[in-house]
């Protein structure tokens, strides 16, 4: 962790703090999809680093994983090749959870040949029986011309291939809605998710809200959830067509999961929890054209790096000011973007060409900027999945555990727990532990049932966000923090833990029995610094291994986790080394019940 970062939490802590910076942008996370080995003997993936007219001659060499394929003509293949071609489009759709990218004109070394237009009809005509052959649906995402020894014009087509949902096994994707307040994330994600344009008023949001506060002050202060969809075709699937949830969710491929986080300082420690516990794939920062990088943007842009979650840009209310006010806003954010604790390169989106490249680009590069709602749909309709099928096959076949961060109780099914699946498969009927209790216990339940993306579900795997009913449980045994795991893991709980830090910011020194509240995960409560090691004291950017202990109860960490803690100002980064583990019953004598 860079100790650069600090500098973006140096000035803007402060509830007001932060100088006001006038812009818009959309900005883009680091793009693309890695993978693991494909069948013996077959090249893979490479990403498109095309552009326009002015490419290069080009491309990366197409890699042996990920889901992206180069294939240079599809003309009238054999029997034999057809189904060798099929077998790769497969491999291809499991790298990419779902979804694949076809370069039609492109050689295995990257080198952009094209093909004529009677080829490229034939490719593509070759390239849909394949398609229909998995299952899956094509769309042609471009069409460029390019620059080789020919007299006849050649160009190369990208295609997105996209399999046909089975058994809910679609695509999802959690995006975090980050920005200052009054920047319009919720207003945004209404628009997005209803498919209506806002009145001006903030009509869009209504639905968004959860509290009455928050609708008589127009100001979220809880995290809540809003689902958009995309079917086979890359059509945009949400409410305006679709009456329920579910209705959503079987009509789409691809689901975007946005998580509306809370904008004002007041509400930080929401917005840090819903970073922590919720897992985003990718975080959108939202700006407002007319107030820049005012409030909480330069700490949530902070927040976003120091967690190290990917993260796009994307400028709001370009409608209430002039072009130079956009203008100057773009500037100010490629400045801080460029500065040593980001160290991104801004990608400026203003056609649907440069929206397809920053998404595919978005895991390598981060940062995009752009106007059109159009745009947005698009960079999300294209966004890849930014874990590979291998890294989720390890995590499927690790013991279950889920993370609780919701708990609600539901009339006429009883206690109903809302989290992230971290590890391992969640079936209904499964007996697991929840836990640790304030004396370091862990309990038994049953598995009632599942709903994910607010449908019944048979199966959770890992990675996936639902909520779990637990029937008769007690509800008042179980908090927020806790986990739900596989009875034979013998979870590690503790009262006491180390952790590697960077002091991102302190106004003067961190001593010996300061107290923060640490966020690791899910967990979220006060601890005290007992020792940090060969130092007295931190000041601002300094490293160290530090000694915390839980002030109220003991709780599940797991070394090598990332931490993040906060107290006023003072905030800080960093990673779990050793935690000093007790067992059940110990815990009320060890923290001096």
């Amino acid at each position: 962790m860079d100790s650069r970062v600090s500098e973006l939490f140096g000035g803007c802590c402060r509830p007001g703090g932060g100088p006001a910076v006038g812009g818009t942008l959309k900005a883009r996370g680091a793009g693309g999809s890695s993978g693991c080995g494909g069948p013996k003997g077959k090249k893979k993936n490479g990403r498109n680093r095309g552009g326009k007219a002015n490419n290069p001659p080009y491309l990366p060499p197409e890699a042996e994983d990920g889901n992206i394929e180069y294939k240079l003509k599809l003309v009238n293949p054999s029997q034999y090749r057809f189904e060798h071609l099929v077998t790769q489009m497969k491999w291809r759709l499991q790298e990419g959870r779902g979804e694949a990218v076809y370069q039609i004109g492109v050689e295995d070394n990257g080198l952009l040949v094209g093909l004529a237009e009677e080829e490229m009809r034939a490719s593509l005509k070759t390239l849909h029986r394949m398609a229909e052959k998995v299952g899956a649906d094509i769309t042609i995402l471009r069409e460029r011309e390019v620059d080789y020894d020919s007299d006849m014009p050649r160009k190369i087509t990208e295609v997105l291939v996209r399999k046909v949902p089975d058994n809910q096994q679609f695509l999802d994707l959690r995006v975090a809605v980050l920005g200052n307040v009054d920047s319009g994330k919720s207003t945004l994600l209404g628009v997005l998710t209803q498919g209506e344009l806002d009145n001006g008023r903030g009509r869009a949001r209504l639905n968004l809200f959860r509290h009455l506060h928050e609708i008589q002050s127009g100001r979220t202060s809880s995290i809540s959830f809003e689902i958009l969809g995309f079917n086979s075709k890359g059509e945009v699937v949400n409410y305006s067509d679709s009456r329920t949830a579910e209705e959503i969710c079987e009509s789409s491929s691809k689901m975007i999961t946005f998580i509306d986080l809370a904008g004002h300082h007041k509400y930080l420690h929401t917005t840090i929890f819903g970073l922590t516990s919720y897992c985003p794939d990718c975080a959108l920062l939202l700006v407002s054209a007319n107030t820049g990088i005012a409030g909480t943007t330069r700490e949530h842009l902070g927040l976003a790096l120091a967690l190290k979650v990917p993260f796009f840009i994307v400028v709001s209310k370009v409608d209430l000011c002039a072009k130079t006010t956009v203008e100057r806003t773009v500037r100010q954010l490629e400045r801080v973007l460029k500065q040593p604790g980001c160290h991104k390169v801004p990608m400026l989106v203003t056609s649907e060409d440069d929206a397809v490249t920053a998404a595919q680009q978005f895991a390598q590069s981060p940062n995009v900027s752009g106007e059109s709602l159009d745009l947005l749909k698009v960079f999300l309709n294209i966004l890849p999945p930014l874990t590979n099928s291998k890294e989720q096959e390890e995590l499927m076949q690790q013991l279950t555990e889920f993370q609780v961060d919701e708990i609600y109780t539901v009339p006429e099914v009883g206690t109903v727990v809302g989290g992230t699946l971290s590890s391992g498969i969640c079936r209904e009927g499964d007996q697991l532990v929840v836990g640790p209790t304030d004396d370091g216990r862990f309990l038994e339940l049953r598995v009632c049932s599942i709903q994910r993306n607010r449908s019944a579900c048979r199966v959770l795997r890992a990675g996936q966000a639902a909520t779990l009913a637990l029937g008769d449980f007690d509800r008042a045994l179980l908090r927020k923090g806790m986990v739900m795991v596989s009875p034979e893991m013998n979870p590690t709980i503790c009262s006491v833990f180390e952790a590697e830090i960077v002091l991102l910011f302190h106004a003067t020194t961190f001593r010996r029995g300061f107290q923060v509240t640490v966020h690791v995960g899910n967990v979220r409560q006060t601890a005290v610094v007992e020792k940090i090691h060969a130092k007295d004291k931190l000041r601002t950017g300094e490293k160290a291994v530090v000694r915390f202990r839980f002030l109220k109860h003991p709780e599940y960490l797991k070394v090598g986790a990332k931490l993040l803690f906060r107290e006023g100002v003072t905030k800080g980064i960093g990673h779990v080394t050793d935690v000093q583990a007790i067992a059940a019953g110990e815990a009320q004598a060890n923290m001096g019940f």
